[in-house]
């Protein structure tokens, strides 16, 4: 499973109600960030002169994408289908990648290209499963050709596959004028993934059943709050660690209970229970340490630190900075870093990025922010 800070991108659609004829060309970008973009005007006056052809730098819904971390996952049971029951409070975080569709003048086929080797371009890929799933509910015959641009590494526990289907799923809506409605999005994506359907949330959400149940959480933290994701190189292969989990030995935290917990006081160390935690470190066992690590050399910055998914993400909660040894110690060389921050958006429009948000990709490289080019 995969549980990514998931969709973000910044929009500057109108509404479904009142689209303009769209272009041929949408670029959803997803820097800096995390999940999603940045600085864009989007009062009304500005959105009614706009054309909906725009390239935003901001997940996956991130125009950029934006991924989701789960703040905390409790694993509640085993299905008779062989899935598990999950009760978690997922939230949209400012990272994601570039997304960038063009319309095809093919009516049989879409074409899918990326910058990372291995990743598949075929209808195994969520991206094109998405576009085929939104022409078979619609009966539109439109076929794009679509630039992947991965700034989330993969294998980190962050949605970042399940973000790019909504993203694609969006953004072929937006192409045909607007004609399905979000919650017609959010239903049919069900069908292709469990964490897909989260992303057509406010951005905060507690999600059950296998991620598909998904009841919005209004204003439940602050966006300006910060944090700062670790991957290791390695990931965790999802169905590894899901082999490897005793439902005897997880948490008994009633996740209701966590929820209250965090609207009424905020997010602190002991409601950030990840039931794949034990799994994960026995996978990775070098995430076990890396984790241990991050919590020993905390001064006071982080009031929460924990992964997010399945792996091999791991978070810190209050302060967009890495601890230093992230930087000193050569063990972690070729760990991805980045800064986020909480998202939400309003209804019928995606994920903006805040205004003031930057991502670090690498610890060498540091972001700006675009400005949105219409294309």
């Amino acid at each position: 499973m995969a549980c990514s800070a998931h969709l973000l991108s910044q929009s500057l659609y109108q509404s479904h109600r009142s689209c303009p004829a769209p272009s041929k060309h949408l670029r959803f970008q997803a820097r800096p960030a995390a999940a999603a973009s940045a600085g864009v005007s989007s009062s009304s006056s500005t959105r009614s002169r706009r054309s909906p052809s725009v390239r935003v730098a901001a997940s996956a819904e991130q125009g950029r994408k934006k991924i989701e971390i789960n703040v905390f996952l409790r694993i509640t049971g085993k299905r008779p289908d062989g899935f598990h029951d999950l009760a978690s409070l997922f939230h949209v975080v400012s990272l994601g990648d570039t997304i960038k569709f063009s319309l095809s003048p093919s009516k049989s086929k879409d074409r899918l290209s990326t910058n990372v080797a291995g990743v598949p371009v075929d209808d195994s890929n969520l991206i094109i499963r998405a576009l085929d799933l939104y022409r078979k509910k619609t009966g539109t015959d439109k076929h794009f050709w679509i630039h992947l641009d991965k700034k989330v590494p993969t294998g980190a526990g962050l949605g970042g596959g399940s973000s790019n289907a909504a993203t694609a799923l969006w953004a072929a809506n937006q192409f045909s004028g607007g004609i399905a409605s979000e919650k017609d999005l959010q239903e049919w994506s069900g069908e292709i993934g469990s964490d897909i359907p989260f992303f057509f949330s406010r951005g905060a959400a507690y999600c059950t059943g296998r991620g598909e149940i998904v009841q919005d959480i209004p204003n439940l933290l602050p966006e300006n709050l910060p944090m700062v994701l670790i991957k290791p190189p390695e990931a965790c292969a999802t169905a590894e660690v899901y082999k490897r989990l005793r439902l005897d030995q997880t948490s008994k935290a009633d996740p209701l209970a966590l929820l209250k917990e965090i609207t009424q006081n905020g997010i602190s160390q002991d409601v950030c229970v990840n039931d794949l935690e034990p799994p994960a470190f026995e996978v990775l066992r070098s995430l076990k340490k890396l984790k241990k690590r991050f919590i020993a050399s905390n001064r006071g910055d982080y009031s929460a630190v924990f992964m997010s998914g399945s792996g091999s993400t791991i978070v810190g909660i209050g302060s967009p900075d890495p601890p230093a040894f992230v930087y000193d110690d050569d063990d972690y060389k070729d760990v991805f870093v980045s800064e986020a921050r909480f998202l939400t958006r309003d209804e019928n429009e995606w994920y903006r990025e805040p205004m003031s948000s930057n991502a670090r990709f690498s610890k060498e490289d540091s972001l700006s922010e675009a400005a949105p080019v219409v294309d």
